[in-house]
Parts: structure tokens; sequence; C-alpha cells
């Protein structure tokens, strides 16, 4: 049975203050169209820069998973993008004033409460999932970090471990068996830390928005009566104590073994940035957000693997083409010797597959490389660009009255060379909705099993008779 991605009725605002940084900030939840996924969108910045909520844009986890993108950085996102994981939403655009998301009482459920207020609403495209083939593990053998995401066809599991060899936590374990049970059992969870992290913290002015009222602080060692003045001094208390389950009395535990529940809460929120909905068991010991996202990256790694397995087997040389090389001139105004498609073997609003044959016969091969020929890089994304041309020439009636100009390429990179007799096919999928005539796509080309190119694009379709005013 196949589910239906999801985003929010209407936007919804939650403030607060960032733990780290003490300034206070306003977090927007936007509705966002299909397959847009999460991002963050920078609004106090000049042009709002979009960070995408992806592995690969994480630059800190010291205190916290930072994620920078287009010169902008949002800190401390693991509680928001738990949350949305929790939720079983797919597609948001989180808006920001600061630089980092506020800490409100150091879990998630301010989050939930709020996007509960608003209510969803289901979208037309199919939620993909990417279920866990094999056991797939990660350790570190210093910190005694171990990590496996088990098959699991029919949910997401997580299973969590703590050991911090403290006399107060000791060995703490906390688990889901669906992630249907993570707004009852783990969205409460505030976040922790040892009585002797808190005064580095503080003694290094790390922690400006910290008033405990925002996290669990363990006592893991003998503090005297001034010291305990000391603190509440600084947090504005009347006095602090040390409570019978060995940490400061200024919150309640909400379950015994709250710590070991909001590990696995951030550990939700750091393997979301894998970007991909997952069905398998998470099982972990002693998880930090550096392990999480050293896994998330093996993860998205695999499923990069995966997909590009799937388009080779996707691609039969003897169907039928969609659009054979006279379709496709009348389309595009290339002709040889600059025409780099020959094929186009699949189409839709938001994907094309294009096909290139590399020959001897082509001109080219006399003069690059002739001892050695190699298909030219600058051609490979060329023929990339046409590919992508086709897809958003698609979107108007009459496409021979318009041209494709790119205006953007960027991240390109050559992984393989090619060289004649191979046969390139080149994938290009819309990264987000066309608008005004704006695409923006990922491309990648294949040569087999292998990638041999891949790049980010940008493109604008204008009408010819604009071209020549």
């Amino acid at each position: 049975m196949n589910v239906k991605q999801r985003t929010i009725k209407a936007p919804v605002s939650v403030s607060g203050t960032g733990l780290h940084t003490g300034e206070k900030v306003t977090m927007t939840f936007n509705p966002a169209e299909e397959n847009h996924g999460y991002k963050f969108r920078r609004v106090d910045l000049p042009g709002q820069p979009v960070i995408d909520a992806d592995v690969d844009n994480v630059t800190d986890t010291s205190r916290g998973t930072t994620i920078t993108e287009n010169g902008a950085s949002v800190s401390t996102v693991e509680h928001v993008l738990a949350a949305l994981v929790g939720l079983e939403i797919d597609n948001v655009m989180i808006d920001l004033d600061g630089p980092e998301t506020p800490i409100m009482d150091g879990s998630s459920i301010k989050f939930i409460d709020a996007i509960n207020a608003t209510g969803f609403v289901e979208q037309e495209a199919d939620r993909e999932y990417y279920h866990i083939p094999y056991n797939i593990h990660y350790t570190e053998a210093d910190r005694k970090v171990e990590m496996v995401a088990m098959p699991l066809d029919d949910d997401y599991r997580f299973t969590c471990m703590v050991d911090y060899n403290s006399h107060v936590l000791g060995s703490q374990h906390a688990s889901i068996s669906t992630i249907s049970e993570f707004v009852k059992e783990i969205a409460s969870c505030r976040t922790f830390c040892f009585l002797h992290e808190l005064e580095m913290l503080l003694k290094h002015d790390l922690i400006k928005g910290g008033d405990l009222n925002n996290a669990i602080v363990v006592v893991d060692k003998e503090v005297d009566e001034a010291e305990l003045a000391h603190l509440a001094k600084i947090f504005n208390r009347k006095d602090i104590k040390v409570a019978p389950q060995g940490i400061l009395n200024n919150i309640d535990l909400r379950y015994q073994n709250e710590p070991a529940r909001h590990k696995l809460l951030d550990m939700i929120g750091d393997l979301a940035l894998v970007g991909t909905p997952l069905k398998g068991h998470i099982m972990a010991a002693r998880p930090g957000h550096a392990a999480n996202v050293a896994f998330a990256k093996k993860i998205k790694a695999l499923i990069k693997k995966d997909k590009s397995k799937k388009r080779l087997k996707a691609y039969d040389p003897n169907a039928k083409p969609v659009y054979d090389t006279v379709d496709i001139m009348a389309k595009l105004p290339h002709r040889q010797p600059f025409l780099m498609i020959d094929k186009i073997m699949e189409i839709s609003k938001t994907h094309v597959v294009g096909v290139k044959n590399v020959t001897m016969n082509e001109d080219l091969f006399r003069g690059h490389f002739p001892g050695a020929p190699i298909f030219p890089g600058v051609l490979q994304i060329e023929g990339m660009v046409q590919t992508g041309g086709i897809l958003v020439l698609n979107t108007v009636p009459d496409p021979e009255n318009y041209l494709t100009l790119f205006l953007k390429i960027e991240n390109a990179r050559f992984k393989s060379k090619v060289v004649p007799g191979d046969t390139i096919i080149y994938y290009c999928d819309l990264t987000s909705p066309i608008r005004r005539g704006i695409a923006q796509m990922k491309g990648v080309g294949m040569v087999g099993d292998r990638i041999v190119v891949e790049a980010e694009l940008m493109a604008q379709i204008v009408k010819v008779k604009e071209t020549e005013a």
C-alpha cells in the first residue's frame, strides 16, 4: 500500500531562545510542495539563503548539529527534525530569523504541539521509503560507539543504550517499536548534561540561552553549598539543591530513563539528514551527534549507490525511445556537431532520461587526445544540459519557439573517463518546481554502473524573439 507525502495546512510559528547563542528567535513552519523535503531559510540574512537539511551540509556536531549552505548556518536542528519525522511530515520550509533554533524546553514537544495545532495536508505524490537492505554497521572503538541499521520492512524502529560510567545515570535503555510512538514516548524528553560540563560551558560563555528550564543537570561529583549558591545566582534561582535522583532540583524527571530517551530523540533528528524516509530497525550504543552524522552519511552513500543501480536496470537499449534524434531536433536548436544526445528514453514532469552514444566517428576525436581518445568533460556536461533542456521545454506547447538558457552549473564532478564505444545515460531530476520558466535540477551521467559525471543545473526558457530583442 502506497503512503502519500504530506505537509502542514498553514504556517505556524514558535518563539524562544537559542541555547548556545542566547538570541531570541522566531521559527515558522511553512507548507511546502511535494518532494521538497526539509529546508531552513534564514530570513534575517540578505537574499534569505536556504539550507537543505542534508547530512552533507553538516559543519559542526560539538554541541548539537549545525548545517551550513549558501553562506548561512543553522544550529541545533536535531530537535526540530525529530519532531517532523515523528509526525511523519515530508515537506516543510522552516523560516528562522536567527542562527539557531529555539531550545524551548530542551525537547521536541513544543514543536509537536505547534504543528499539531495547524494540522496536515495529504499530497498527491507517494512517499518513497528506503528499506534497509542488510545490516549496516558503524563503530567508534575509542568511544565504544556501536550502531547498526537492520532490515525491517514495515516500520521505523529504534533501540538506544547509553552508559557514561556515571553512578547517577548508570546504564539506560530506551526504545520505540514504531515511529508512531514518538510523540507519546519520546518527544517530551529533554536534553541533559553533567554538572562538570555545565560549569565548563558557563566558564566559556557557551550556553547564553540556558536557564535551567531546558536541561536535566546530572550531578556527577561532590558539590558544596557555595557552588550551588553560585549556580542559583547565575540562573536567577532562589536556591538550587541536589534531588534524590542525583540531578539538580531545577526540574523533575518525566521518565526514569529520560536521558536515554532524549538520546534516541537526537538520533531520530540527526538521521533525518539522510534525506529519505527509512524503513528499518536502528540500534545504537552510546550514540552522539558526531556518530549519528557519520552513520547517516554511510546510509546516504548506500542509498545513492542503490539508486544508481536501479537507474541502470531501468534503461533498456531495445526499448522504443520517447523521442528519437529527429524528434529531439524538432525541440532543440542544436545540430551536428553540437547535438549531444541521441534519444530520450523517459520523461515526466520532474525527470528525464537521455542517451548519448559516443563513437570514434565524431570529428572532435581528431584533435582531442588523438592517441588516447577521451570524450571531453565539457561536452559531457553539454549532453546533460541538452537532456535537461528537453525536460524544461516539455513544459511549453511550442518548444520550437523557445531556447533553453543555462544560468548556472555548480558542483560539477567528473568521476571516470568516457571513451569511444561508451554509451552515456543522462538522468536529470528537478530539485524544485519550475517557477517563471526557471528550473533547478540535479544531473547524473552513467556509463554502465559507473557515474562518470554529475552536476547541479539552473536553466531558464525564453522565447526566441526575446533573445533577439
